[in-house]
């Protein structure tokens, strides 16, 4: 992709608005695409700034030959205190303004993605990866350990993986990824833009008033013991049934019709 250096750090398409998709695009090739302070600003800005009723699935993509490799160190290493401690809020409130979109965020990576850039496809809902991508959390090699980076990793793969790559530094495969669960699909390289769209329109044709409530609920119950999930869980369950669109989906899979979502 060739992309105008002036432009916008995030790019917006809205190419597939009728469909409730929309894309967004890391745009700082020459840096790699790196995580700074006001790339991340404008991602979180760029989530945030889709509305519910436009858009059920975000795909978050990104310009040139890396998805992202992390945080600008530079920024990190020559800021102040209180610098680095605005960068590190920049990017859990990044971070959080995709775990608490409404929309299902889907990662589509190619090249590599590397410290807080696996942070980032480890943060989104799902990830579809190109068969060149590569996955890193190499801090411990340059001994700056990827300790944020660590926490959505953990949240994804088994606890072994992930201290395989915290502990190592070793770059995966998209292959190795798709095993460990950091991936949901790996296809060739000319593949993976109408992949990733495959994989949110899949999404998309469903109610998005009940995808935004089961993302909601997925997230909250996995921070609980099992028995109070499965306690919470019947709660949620039960005050579902009165919501619009479950009410119509299950009678019209009754009545063997389509459903017709709520707008």
């Amino acid at each position: 992709m060739t992309v105008n250096e002036t432009e916008p750090l995030v790019l917006r398409d809205n190419q597939w608005l009728a469909q409730h998709i929309v894309r967004l695009t890391l745009n700082h090739p020459a840096k790699r695409n790196a995580l700074s302070q006001a790339m991340l600003q404008g991602l979180q800005d760029a989530v945030e700034g889709v509305a519910p009723e436009d858009a059920s699935v975000i795909i978050i993509r990104a310009a040139g030959p890396a998805f992202s490799a992390g945080h600008d160190l530079n920024e990190i290493l020559q800021g102040t205190h209180d610098e680095a401690v605005a960068v590190f809020e920049a990017c859990e409130r990044a971070m959080h303004a995709i775990r608490q979109a409404p929309q299902i965020v889907v990662a589509e990576v190619e090249g590599w993605a590397t410290a807080a850039g696996c942070q980032l496809v480890a943060t989104c809902d799902v990830a579809v990866a190109s068969s060149t991508a590569r996955f890193a959390t190499p801090g411990v090699r340059i001994g700056y350990f990827c300790v944020s980076p660590g926490v959505a990793l953990s949240r994804n793969v088994g606890m072994k993986a992930a201290a395989a790559m915290l502990f190592t530094g070793e770059p995966q495969t998209a292959a190795q990824a798709l095993a460990a669960g950091l991936v949901n699909q790996v296809v060739p390289p000319e593949e993976l833009e109408a992949a990733s769209l495959a994989m949110a329109r899949s999404i998309a044709r469903f109610s998005r008033h009940v995808l935004a409530h089961g993302k909601q609920h997925f997230y909250r119950q996995l921070a609980m013991g099992y028995d109070d999930a499965v306690r919470y869980a019947s709660r949620v369950m039960v005050e579902q049934r009165a919501m619009p669109d479950a009410r119509e989906g299950i009678a019209a899979f009754l009545a063997k019709r389509d459903p017709v979502w709520q707008p």
